[in-house]
């Protein structure tokens, strides 16, 4: 089927439906917040834009079409990734009953879902809000889209929990929301094994910690180009030549835009091993950096008073051993 603007004294024959999909007219005429004729999933942590946009892509409308035909009136105009679609409670109503989808399951894949500041607002409605930088979402994988679209679209946009910046089922990634294209991670084949060393890492209880000191030290050392220069530009080489898009892309450099993902298997390295640390205050950290050296590949960290690492390892002290914290558990075993 054709997509065909509601206009009112439009005399264009309308074409003829495929069978399932109703034509607009038809879909305008259907009573607010009734069950939808398709079963379009959303992804993990997708945007709701994203995911309403997919939702009018598969039954052939518009955005605004999907929304004024579910009875939710939408204000503002915005395009993603750097605006959000905004609901109101009964909005959300209208939706999960035009996806056929329990609210709550709905909210837990649309973490912005609920995020209106106008939870008084007793009418169905719908807006779009600007987001910060730190608050864009990024390009979900292109295979993982279509296939829970329907073959309709390859184009979603996620806000991806830190251990899933890699799809490794089907090797890409996105970490930047600047850009729009994935990267084929391929050429990296570390960063899907990266990728498996994370999910470990979740079940031990100092993983969050350990993940947020790690990325902020190897952030710190990629910027200014300490310890891992040589391997991170390497891996950068291959991504780029793997993924030309990445050095015609106007906006920053190959370098800034894939960051996260360069540097991706060492950090997850150093935050197994910080997690991993002997739970008592640090009195040698010489034999903490040669062990963290050697979870790195590295012969040795030389590193001065003010490297991140070393002032980490220097000031911070765990809390003190316990009897049975010297013995290893299934969930230190990482």
């Amino acid at each position: 089927m054709t997509r065909t603007d509601v206009t009112a004294g439009d005399t264009a024959p309308a074409a003829p439906a495929q069978r399932g999909v109703p034509t607009t007219e038809a879909w305008l005429r259907t009573p607010s917040a009734a069950p939808g004729v398709l079963r379009v999933r959303p992804l993990a942590n997708e945007a709701t834009a994203s995911y309403v946009q997919r939702l009018a892509t598969a039954y052939q409308l518009t955005l605004p079409q999907l929304l004024d035909g579910a009875g939710i009136t939408l204000t503002g105009h915005g395009t993603l990734p750097t605006a959000e679609l905004q609901l109101s409670p009964a909005a959300c109503h209208h939706l999960a009953a035009l996806t056929r989808t329990p609210l709550p399951h709905l909210a837990r894949a649309l973490p912005r879902l609920a995020a209106s500041d106008d939870a008084h607002h007793t009418a169905a409605a719908a807006r779009w809000k600007r987001l910060e930088a730190e608050q864009q979402p990024v390009r979900a994988c292109t295979l993982c889209t279509r296939h829970r679209s329907h073959d309709a679209t390859d184009t979603a946009w996620v806000h991806p929990a830190p251990h899933r910046l890699v799809c490794p089922c089907h090797h890409q990634a996105a970490p930047d929301p600047r850009l729009t294209a994935t990267v084929r991670t391929w050429a990296a084949p570390e960063l899907a094994a990266a990728h498996h060393a994370h999910q470990r890492l979740l079940r031990h209880p100092r993983a969050a910690t350990a993940w947020t000191t790690a990325r902020a030290i190897t952030t710190r050392w990629y910027d200014h180009q300490q310890h891992l220069t040589h391997r991170w530009h390497t891996r950068l080489a291959r991504l780029c030549a793997a993924n030309p898009h990445l050095t015609t892309t106007g906006s920053a450099s190959p370098a800034l835009l894939t960051r996260d993902l360069v540097i991706y298997p060492e950090t997850v390295a150093l935050a197994r091993a910080l997690a991993t640390l002997p739970n008592r205050p640090h009195r040698d950290t010489g034999k903490a950096l040669n062990l963290i050296a050697h979870r790195l590949g590295l012969p040795h960290l030389a590193s001065n008073a003010t490297d991140p690492l070393r002032v980490f390892l220097t000031h911070t002290h765990h809390r003190p051993a316990t009897p049975h914290s010297e013995a290893p558990t299934e969930r230190s075993r990482l």
